[in-house]
């Protein structure tokens, strides 16, 4: 599939939950639309010279959430890429109007078992550590999904190559595009 080039002229931004491929499949969504890639995560990382785990270990979840907002602000002024969030950058009000007002928001969604199984490999997750990761997903699928409903396009994933859910994607925001024209 040939992309639309108006999809090279507004960020996209993927949101959904931890484990679901934001960041592996941005990066290949990145390089079939021939836009820059850019992760939130990483991005907050360099901005505060640390890991998550440690700005969650020193500071917090709400410090990190406050970085991350700003973070994501000073970066929507850069665009247009492919922006992979973290699990909860959407949730947070003022982040997700920004994301909103200035790209297209696509949330990836997968089954919760999956996603516990992908995420369960590592322990370099803070919401997860020392707990089982099912039950964490569940609890933030409850308080995240309708927000993640806010989005402006909903794309299955499943345990399928990433290519299927960057082909997948790009279907959705051809159907997205037309849509807004009709």
């Amino acid at each position: 599939m040939n992309p639309d080039p108006r999809l090279r002229r507004k960020t996209i931004a993927l949101v959904g939950l931890m484990g679901v491929g934001k960041s592996s499949i941005g990066r290949r969504l990145a390089l079939a639309l021939d836009l820059p890639f850019r992760d939130a995560d990483t991005e907050v990382e360099t901005a505060a010279g640390r890991s998550i785990s440690e700005i969650f270990e020193t500071f917090g979840e709400q410090a990190f959430r406050e970085g991350e907002r700003k973070v994501i602000a000073r970066l929507m002024d850069e665009g247009p890429f492919v922006l992979a969030t973290g699990g909860g950058a959407f949730v947070n009000d003022e982040t997700r109007a920004l994301i909103t007002a200035r790209a297209l928001s696509v949330w990836l969604k997968a089954d919760l078992e999956l996603l516990a199984r992908r995420i369960g490999r590592k322990d370099t997750r803070p919401l997860v550590r020392g707990k089982d990761p099912l039950e964490v997903l569940t609890a933030l699928a409850e308080v995240r999904y309708p927000i993640y409903a806010e989005a402006d396009i909903a794309v299955e994933t499943g345990d399928t190559p990433h290519q299927e859910a960057v082909e997948a994607i790009l279907a959705a925001l051809h159907t997205h595009l037309a849509g807004a024209e009709a």
